[in-house]
């Protein structure tokens, strides 16, 4: 292995491209840890202690799947949510508004305008979610007090109106330079820009959780349900770890193969063709977005929920609204859950409908003379095609969301902290494993094109 790692430092193209990637990834972080200027950061710290689980839990998620950092109020604290956010209407759309069709099915130049159609609708988006995020801060909060330094209130306690564009205009432009380092990586650097970004937020979090469940351990037997730490925690959360390691690595590999025949030629005096191969139809198809779709859709219903209840007053279908919305904000609701999963099976099969073309393929096949034993070229070689990814695909979804409840499942059940759940045995290792099994990939690409072994062989 040591070998394989001093080889890649010795190919020029690729030691380049992955000091980029780091010296990007390194800037990410380092705008991470910058204030907005107009924040109390002794309110902000105050108001992170005092926050109720619930609310911390949903911090932690958002922080998890967007790069960003909502509780230290940043210059980066949308992190790169809304241009997740407008990638997944654009997709959407795309399905339903007939000139996006058109334009997705135009290839290059289609896929560029769409890229720029997502750049706008990220600006629009970091707008209304910077104005609002502000409005958050301002707002009185379990302290009492909002988190406006005194020095850029008015006379009524408020932010003033320029203090407030500034603030709205840093954010947005952070949100919007993670999106421009994303596209940087993945055009000069090595793996995906906006993945890695997200890999990164979580393995940054990952040792000062670590540190937060180990201080409070204890190597004695406490219970699994107790509130303190004990030995029996430890080696679940261990045996979750190697578990979901297992997993990811096991479903990424895992395929259906579909064999193949290919019809036989003569070229001159030799034949060709006849030879049996098969078609390799991944089991997840749709690697980690379902979870990254799910979960960003999932925070505007608490959001939204919230601000109808307190707007309605203090009557029945107000009260019913607020409930509603602490249900979508708990992780440990039911009906948090059962949307999750459904959300994660629907995003599954919606992404791999785009990725996934069978009439393409069966088309491909038929015009080079390949078919499946069994099944006619054409329609009926799309139509089986099409049915066993739909078999895969549920096997995939599955998978996801099991992982994706894991973590709720040992956070409630066993009074472990939601930050470390998450990281050590749920989605976030899932995504930290996804992507850097992917890096680790197309750096293998790179090895074997220049005819080295591979890291993973």
């Amino acid at each position: 292995m040591l070998e394989k790692l001093r080889v890649i430092f010795t190919i020029p193209e690729l030691r380049r491209k992955i000091f980029l990637t780091i010296f990007l990834l390194a800037i990410y972080r380092i705008g991470w840890q910058i204030p907005l200027p107009v924040i109390d950061q002794q309110q902000v710290a105050a108001f992170s202690e005092n926050m109720d689980s619930t609310l911390s839990n949903f911090f932690a998620k958002v922080a998890i799947f967007s790069a960003s950092s909502l509780t230290s109020a940043t210059i980066f604290g949308l992190g790169i949510m809304p241009y997740i956010s407008a990638s997944i209407i654009l997709q959407l759309l795309g399905t339903v508004y007939p000139p996006l069709e058109e334009l997705k099915k135009e290839g290059e130049a289609g896929r560029k305008k769409i890229t720029e159609y997502t750049r706008y609708l990220t600006v629009v988006l970091c707008l209304v979610q910077s104005s609002g995020y502000l409005w958050f801060i301002m707002s009185n909060n379990e302290g009492g007090q909002n988190m406006i330094a005194e020095q850029f209130e008015n006379a009524n306690g408020q932010l003033t109106f320029m203090w407030g564009l500034t603030s709205i205009m840093i954010m947005t432009c952070g949100s919007v330079f993670l999106m421009w380092l994303g596209e940087q990586i993945d055009e000069y650097g090595i793996g995906n820009g906006i993945s890695l970004l997200i890999m990164a937020g979580i393995v940054a979090q990952m040792p000062p959780a670590l540190n937060n469940f180990l201080s409070n351990a204890s190597l004695s037997l406490q219970g699994t349900s107790s509130g303190s730490v004990g030995l029996e925690k430890i080696i679940m959360l261990i045996g979750m770890f190697v578990a979901v390691v297992f997993g990811v690595v096991f479903i990424t590999l895992a395929q259906r193969r579909i064999p193949t025949q290919s019809a036989k030629h003569v070229r001159g005096r030799k034949m060709y063709g006849g030879t049996r191969q098969y078609m390799p139809l991944k089991i997840n198809q749709a690697g980690v977005m379902p979870i990254i779709f799910a979960q960003s859709l999932l925070m505007l219903p608490p959001l939204v929920l919230t601000y109808l209840g307190k707007s309605m007053g203090t009557g029945f279908v107000a009260r019913q609204f607020e409930n509603l919305g602490s249900a979508f904000q708990s992780p440990a609701s039911v009906i948090y859950n059962l949307v999750y999963i459904a959300m994660i099976y629907f995003f599954c099969y919606f992404w791999t409908a785009i990725i996934f073309n069978p009439k393409e393929i069966s088309d491909n096949m038929k015009d080079s003379g390949t078919f499946i034993p069994g099944h006619r070229p054409g329609r009926r070689t799309e139509e089986y095609i099409n049915a066993v990814m739909e078999r895969i695909t549920y096997v995939g979804a599955g998978f996801l969301a099991l992982i994706a409840i894991v973590p709720t499942l040992i956070s409630t059940l066993m009074s472990v902290d939601f930050m470390v759940a998450s990281f050590y045995g749920g989605t976030g290792l899932l995504i930290a494993v996804s992507v850097a099994f992917d890096l680790v990939q197309k750096i293998d690409s790179h090895l074997v094109m220049r005819n080295y072994s591979a890291l993973l062989d």
